[in-house]
């Protein structure tokens, strides 16, 4: 009985639940096995705790409880005597009766007392059956006697005198329909539960020191809330949370469908301006805004970001959870495996690799026949297509469903993909920064019959599969990107795709869990969504859309969705508009742009910024003209943004080596520029109260009407379309496309694919290809050296210049610094 009461818990189409069982088995172990919330009969613990204490609001009243009450008449003051009511029912007879002023007395059956106080009630209420060797004697004249025993009584037994006898009745037909009525009150409690609720959220408080510590110690000496107390407050359902730990949770996406009604709420973009090799801190400043928000301004706000790959955290760049007093915890949890998103990314990746190998393999070596028989085997007599085969079948114009009635031409052309090897673009990845697989070779060995070829593995992130996680909008969605994939042409020049190579099923399999956002909170105890993280060159460089529109409808109509993009405004949010805003049909309110004064310096001429090397005086000492004829990389960055229609507020990410004349004179500029504010933020080393400010300019300009419009459109050719964004974002003279890429170009027109939106592969380091090139470059002619595509993700790529997809390992690592302590098993020197 518990094993299917609790299987009816989990069962988001049963609300609630209902006992019918013989009376000795209801046991507390039974009741209570009863989810509060679905408890019809109200007789769990949960509910009796609530009656008792008088939360009549937050309970249903026992069925037969109800009953009894309406049977009795006004008992203010009068005596009743219960009998044989025992347990949750007996408890919460009791204390409904005393608080409607009643004298309540309970005894047993065999009770010496039971006779005397029998003729002293003015109302009995018999909670079991009379056991036939217990004698009655005459009860009160004029007292009602109310049967509520699962048993009633036989008619023989009397309880009053035969000139006056009681009145006598029974609950029977009543407790049915007062039970009804709960189950009416428990729907419209659920019917409740699923409209928007406004969020009661207690933030975390934050006590910065000075200095600074490490980002792990900070992290650390905060206690984060339960995520399953976070997700109540922001409005989640105990059925659309699946719980990782304390201090995480995968949200279900059945939560859009509940939602669908409910207004969004403001979409918010932060980008930056061209960095430093040492990043500016767009995430930093992300976490930090909606610490401001709602934490200090009380006003609704989620952070949706990337979650970082385990190469640069065990490289060279460390984390990427933000960083002082606005960061994501716990940051060793953000910054390790998460809830094995992207080790679900490289194993449905890798399989793919696989099956593309294989698949050749078998073709070489094999006849059409003994393909054909091992593709559709016979089992139990029987041979079937599956549903995948089917699907290919017609697309090859086949429209049969029997396998026994293929043509032998028919068959060849079922079993034979005929993919050209020298054409295959899929790659294996693996997530660790690993230099000597940039080129391999595969097919070594004797059992590989000579079928070589050289090869090469990607990072994790850079792998399609990241990027379609981005992007989709559904499970269906998904599903359908993960089919179009092309691995590889064949040999007549037409596309091979995952779904011809028949694994589309087993991939979405493997990622139907990864296709949920991971929930987690800032320092302040702020709801924060860490949600796909693809590579920033060769994808968008964007969270996940599914991420922004569940926080879109959790936060309100009057709430803030802030999302980052990646490296400056010239890639990540041109990428963001042109690309992810296309895919998710949202439209921006307001884009942050980030910039510092150290940024600002190197573009105003500065020396070279080194990754590990100390910084030069100039960026540590006050120096106005440097600033001054830096500024022009964030004008720059200003008027891409106003290309977009979209008003901008520039958060100066503040350092303690810059001097307020520094800071002035950079939010001047910026204000002079067209930015709608500019404005110094301190929340590295004070939190959420350090951006107050920029959370103020952000919702100032968010109520400001947008023009939003894209930069091309998707009719347009390929190469027109490179050339508006390198014209337009990059501020080139014209583009110069090689042989190679030109081919690339026909090819992918020729097959269909010329309408799908531009994603450039361009360094981040410079507004042109060239990253020693700072400021504003003018006059340049932008190289494309290859083009590319992911027809899945739904973009083409150019190259600009020859493009790592897997990083290297420096000479000293970050995990040099990383250790476990054995006793604690705490993460040391994580940053």
């Amino acid at each position: 009985i518990v094993s299917e009461i609790l299987r009816l818990n989990e069962d988001p189409n049963v609300q609630g639940l209902a006992l019918d069982l013989p009376e000795s088995l209801y046991s507390s172990k039974v009741l209570n096995a009863v989810k509060p919330e679905k408890d019809v009969d109200g007789l769990s613990s949960v509910n009796l705790g609530r009656l008792v204490h008088g939360d009549v609001c937050d309970c249903l009243v026992p069925p037969t409880v109800c009953a009894v009450m309406e049977l009795l008449e006004d008992i203010g003051g009068k005596k009743v005597l219960l009998v044989g009511a025992r347990g949750a029912e007996g408890a919460a007879l009791q204390s409904v009766l005393q608080r409607r002023g009643a004298a309540v007395l309970s005894c047993h059956w065999e009770a010496p007392q039971l006779q005397s106080e029998l003729r002293h009630a003015d109302a009995v209420v018999l909670g079991s059956t009379k056991p036939h060797d217990v004698p009655v004697s005459c009860t009160k004249p004029g007292a009602t006697i109310i049967n509520c025993a699962h048993d009633p009584l036989p008619e023989k037994h009397s309880y009053g005198h035969q000139n006056n006898p009681a009145a006598e009745k029974t609950v029977g037909s009543l407790a049915v329909a007062m039970r009804m009525q709960n189950m009416v009150k428990n729907m419209e409690r659920w019917i409740q539960s699923q409209q928007y609720r406004k969020w009661d959220l207690h933030s975390l408080k934050l006590q910065p020191l000075s200095p600074v510590p490490s980002d792990i110690e900070i992290s650390r000496a905060q206690s984060p809330k339960a995520v399953d107390v976070l997700a109540k407050e922001i409005g989640l359902l105990t059925d659309e949370i699946e719980i990782y730990g304390q201090t995480k949770a995968k949200v279900r996406l059945s939560l859009l469908e509940r939602l669908k009604d409910q207004p969004d709420g403001k979409y918010v973009l932060v980008a930056g301006i061209t960095p430093t090799p040492l990043g500016e801190g767009k995430s930093t400043v992300t976490v930090g805004l909606v610490q401001a928000l709602t934490a200090h301004l009380n006003i609704n706000s989620f952070a949706c970001l990337r979650q970082p790959s385990q190469g640069p955290t065990f490289g060279v760049k460390g984390g990427a959870a933000g960083g002082g007093y606005a960061q994501v915890i716990p940051m060793e949890e953000f910054n390790l495996h998460l809830t094995g998103d992207i080790h679900a990314i490289t194993a449905a990746n890798n399989l793919l690799a696989a099956a593309i190998d294989a698949r050749i393999l078998h073709e070489n070596t094999q006849s059409d026949k003994s393909l054909y028989n091992r593709l559709v085997p016979v089992v139990n007599g029987v041979r079937g297509f599956s549903a995948i085969q089917l699907a290919r079948l017609r697309r090859l114009g086949i429209n049969k469903t029997d396998p026994e009635t293929l043509t032998e031409e028919e068959i060849s052309k079922f079993v034979r993909l005929g993919i050209d090897p020298s054409t295959i673009t899929w790659q294996r990845v693996v997530d660790t920064n690993d230099r000597f697989l940039r080129r391999i070779t595969v097919g070594q060995a004797n059992t590989e019959k000579g079928f070589v070829r050289q090869a090469q593995f990607d990072i994790a992130v850079a792998s399609e599969i990241m990027a379609i996680l981005a992007l989709t909008t559904s499970l269906q969605d998904m599903k359908e990107r993960l089919g179009r994939m092309v691995v590889a042409n064949d040999k007549k020049g037409q596309p091979v795709t995952a779904e011809d190579l028949g694994v589309t099923g087993a991939l979405a399999v493997l990622m139907k869990d990864a296709i949920k956002p991971t929930l987690m909170q800032t320092l302040e105890g702020t709801p924060v969504f860490v949600h796909a993280g693809p590579f920033a060159n060769i994808a968008h460089g964007n969270s996940s859309v599914l991420a922004d529109k569940i926080a879109l409808k959790l936060v309100g109509e009057k709430g803030f969705v802030v999302t980052e993009a990646g490296f400056g405004a010239d890639i990540g949010m041109e990428k963001f508009f042109n690309i992810k805003c296309r895919a998710s049909g949202l439209v921006p309110s307001v884009v942050v742009l980030v910039a510092t004064v150290r940024a600002l310096k190197m573009h105003g001429g500065g020396p070279n910024v080194t990754a590990g090397a100390p910084l030069k005086k100039e960026y540590t000492e006050e120096n106005l003209q440097l600033v001054a004829d830096g500024c022009c990389n964030l004008q720059k960055q200003i008027q891409i943004t106003q290309l977009f229609g979209v008003p901008v507020v520039v958060a100066l990410n503040v350092f303690k080596t810059d001097s307020p004349a520094e800071v002035d004179l950079v939010c001047k500029i910026a204000k002079e520029s067209g930015a709608f504010d500019a404005v110094p933020c301190n929340h590295w080393s004070a939190g959420g109260k350090g951006a107050v400010k920029l959370a103020q300019a952000v919702e100032k300009a968010a109520n400001q009407k947008t023009s939003f419009k894209y930069l091309y459109s998707l009719e347009l050719p390929i190469v027109e379309k490179i050339r508006i964004i390198a014209q337009k974002v990059y501020g080139a003279q014209d583009i110069e496309l090689s042989p190679a890429a030109q081919s690339q170009v026909d090819r992918y027109t020729r097959q269909g694919f010329g309408n799908l939106p531009i994603c450039m592969a361009k360094t981040h380091l410079s507004l042109s290809h060239q990253p020693e090139r700072k400021g504003v470059p003018t006059g340049f002619i932008l190289p494309i050296s290859d083009v590319r595509a992911s027809i899945g993700a739904g973009f083409i790529y150019p190259l600009v210049g020859t493009m790592s997809t897997m990083p290297g390992l420096p000479t000293r690592p970050c995990f040099y610094d990383i250790d476990l302590d054995p006793i604690t098993e705490q993460v040391k020197g994580l940053f």
